[in-house]
């Protein structure tokens, strides 16, 4: 479907009674709005018989619910971490009315997706497309189905992408779809599809007190972190050993290091952990980080950001500002506990 297909030229326009409120429109407006519903209809249609009702029973808190949607016809389903995370059990309710019990995968708190498996070959899945080509206005299609009740739709356009949210627990969610589709109570954990059916999210959030603001994990993300999990259970991350702090640095400290470019501010590192990567590396408490292999370092979250796009055991260049100057470490960090 392309721009053309829901352009409405006013020119020899007819006009046409509406035929339950007698209101008068443009005929070009009617068929627009067909275009629309039929874009709309077509994703729920593609993708609805691969969406997955959760119930998830936690031993402290009890019963809880989410949504999920099939990536793989051997039972691999794709749902939030947040939702399935503490399960004791984990039950799959398939659109075709099938209840199974999902065994666990494995699960990634720091971007918020997992994946759960259920007996069963042939099913119906989603192809996963690169969210990369999102574009702000986008139609987007949210499908839930939250407690059983069958594919539950709604739809909107792509506001933003590459947002940020912390998630529960306090990580920072990254690469994020922000979009206008309303989430419904059971939704998390469930596809935003475009027209065509494919997966561009996982929807995971929705700020109750900002009308019309809903986040979906990118399908970059999913398409980085699902891979991972199948083989390990879990994402590898890098740690240093350090606590820090975001702060700003003086003009004249930035000109003495050679720091060039619009960002004034790095991460001053507060404490350093005993044998840790970072101690061993030689940074110390008072260096304010502001590099890592050659990009720069802003605050805390793009500090993060830096450690989560490299393996442990793999070496990095740590540029601190120490006493002014600018000083270079080679730094191992090891995995971070899960």
């Amino acid at each position: 479907m392309d721009n053309e297909t829901f352009a409405c030229s006013t020119a020899g326009a007819v006009m046409d009674a509406h035929p339950t409120t007698g209101a008068v429109m443009e005929r070009s407006d009617a068929s627009a709005l067909d275009a629309y519903s039929h874009a709309v209809v077509g994703a729920v249609d593609t993708v609805g018989p691969s969406v997955a009702s959760l119930a998830v029973g936690r031993r402290r808190f009890g019963q809880g619910a989410g949504s999920g949607v099939v990536i793989a016809p051997d039972g691999y389903i794709l749902t939030n971490a947040h939702v399935v995370d503490g399960a004791g059990r984990v039950e799959v309710t398939l659109v075709d009315g099938r209840t199974l019990e999902a065994r666990p995968v494995g699960g990634d708190r720091g971007t918020d997706l997992a994946v759960v498996r259920v007996s069963a070959s042939g099913l119906p899945h989603v192809r996963v497309r690169d969210a990369a080509e999102l574009r702000r206005g986008q139609l987007v299609v949210a499908i839930g189905n939250p407690l059983g009740f069958e594919s539950t739709v709604s739809a909107g356009v792509v506001s933003a992408t590459g947002r940020a949210l912390r998630g529960q627990g306090g990580h920072l969610v990254e690469n994020l779809v922000q979009h206008t589709a309303p989430l419904n109570p059971g939704n998390s954990g469930g596809p935003l599809v475009d027209f065509r059916g494919q997966l561009v999210g996982i929807n995971t959030a929705i700020i109750a007190f900002a009308q019309g603001m809903s986040f979906a994990i990118a399908a970059e993300t999913v398409n980085w972190v699902v891979p991972k999990l199948l083989s390990d259970g879990r994402v590898k991350r890098a740690y240093l050993g350090v606590q820090g702090q975001t702060r700003p640095i003086e003009t004249r400290v930035l000109r003495a290091a050679g720091l060039e470019g619009p960002e004034t501010r790095g991460v001053q590192i507060v404490s350093v952990e005993k044998d840790s990567p970072a101690e061993v590396g030689g940074l110390r408490a008072g260096d304010i980080v502001v590099k890592v292999d050659g990009k720069r370092v802003g605050g805390i979250d793009t500090l993060l950001r830096a450690l989560a796009q490299h393996e442990p055991h793999e070496v990095l260049e740590v540029a601190v500002v120490r006493g002014g100057r600018l000083e270079t470490s080679r730094v191992v960090p090891a995995e971070a506990a899960a």
